[in-house]
């Protein structure tokens, strides 16, 4: 019984591996492209599922990729708005017993066993989040990239709350309730963005992306590394 256990962990760290190597192989030639998470329950006729097709659509415009989860609501809206402008889909689908399904919206499509190798892979790929309106998982997502960016693990992105009715109690509780107490600093709010404005979202990617561009410039010029 305990071989067989064995077995069983070997196999699982071998799929790990697999998921990461397929990943990154296919997400390679991604070029810039922006992650958008909320909510899978959100339908169509939602203010926020449609504001969310928009954003997607302002981005491809600027020829940003987008990225989602690969599942329905805010996912399916961002998808929708990036595929019919023709721009690269992708979809980071995860297997669970419910409310995940792909939605079609996708021209690139991977399929994840494991949430924490889905994580590696937005914050891999992405410039910047759009965090809409969204429950446990989104908040999962936000959370964890502003973790790494706090503790200059990755670089700075930009990070939008797009909903400021939706989002703002968090912010304040935050700042009331971590900030007063000094579990965090003032400068971490420097990395959220709280708006209801499509464009102020897209302007926030834009000028991101020409100071990445600036600073891979320059650690070229001075022949250094720079990871986008």
């Amino acid at each position: 019984m305990i071989e067989d256990l064995k077995g069983d962990e070997s196999w699982r760290m071998f799929r790990i591996i697999s998921e990461f190597t397929e990943g990154v192989d296919r997400l390679s030639r991604l070029g810039y492209a922006i992650s958008i998470f909320g909510s899978a329950r959100l339908q169509p006729d939602n203010p926020y599922y449609q504001q969310t097709v928009e954003i997607a659509q302002r981005l491809a415009a600027e020829d940003f990729a987008i990225i989602t989860g690969g599942g329905p609501g805010i996912m399916e809206a961002a998808n929708k708005g990036a595929f019919e402008a023709k721009t690269k889909s992708v979809g980071l689908n995860i297997r669970l017993p419910h409310e995940q399904s792909a939605n079609t919206f996708q021209n690139i499509s991977l399929e994840y066993r494991y949430f924490f190798v889905r994580k590696v892979m937005f914050v891999k790929h992405s410039m910047g989040y759009v965090c809409m309106p969204g429950g446990f998982g989104t908040m999962d997502e936000f959370f964890e990239a502003l973790t790494l960016m706090q503790t200059e693990k990755i670089y700075p992105m930009p990070m939008i709350l797009f909903g400021v009715d939706y989002w703002q109690g968090l912010i304040d509780w935050m700042k009331a309730t971590m900030l007063t107490n000094g579990t965090v600093s003032e400068t971490d709010f420097d990395f959220v963005t709280l708006t209801d404005d499509v464009e102020q979202a897209v302007e926030a990617m834009v000028k991101h992306r020409a100071w990445k561009e600036k600073m891979k410039q320059q650690a070229l010029s001075e022949k250094q590394p720079f990871d986008r």
